[in-house]
């Protein structure tokens, strides 16, 4: 079970990271872009420090395309917290549409 687990935990936190080093900057507009991008850089390898682990036990079970779509799904989870909480940006119905679409691809995905 823990060979299972262990990529998706890998995966969420490697998120959480690319998360603050795609979106974070956002808040500080203000910020110079070069100190910015060397900021989200920091950020980012630690991001990969995770993802590069995660992918490679990961495939030990899943395949590439499974590994992929959980790869999505999880950015996707990720993403809708910290826009809202983090960013402070409304989630709308169409939004909801449109992920619950992307689950419905991953169903498919896994289908062996």
């Amino acid at each position: 079970m823990w060979t299972h687990t262990a990529p998706i935990l890998l995966l969420i936190a490697s998120n959480v990271f690319m998360t603050f080093a795609w979106y974070g900057h956002l808040k500080f507009t203000d910020r110079p872009l070069f100190a910015v991008i060397l900021v989200a850089w920091g950020i980012a390898f630690f991001e990969y420090c995770l993802q590069v682990p995660a992918n490679r036990m990961g495939y030990t079970v899943y395949n590439a395309a499974q590994l992929k779509t959980i790869q999505e799904i999880i950015t996707l989870v990720v993403f809708v917290v910290f826009s809202v909480t983090y960013l402070g940006a409304a989630i709308k119905w169409n939004h909801l549409v449109g992920f619950a679409l992307i689950a419905l691809a991953a169903f498919f995905i896994f289908l062996d």
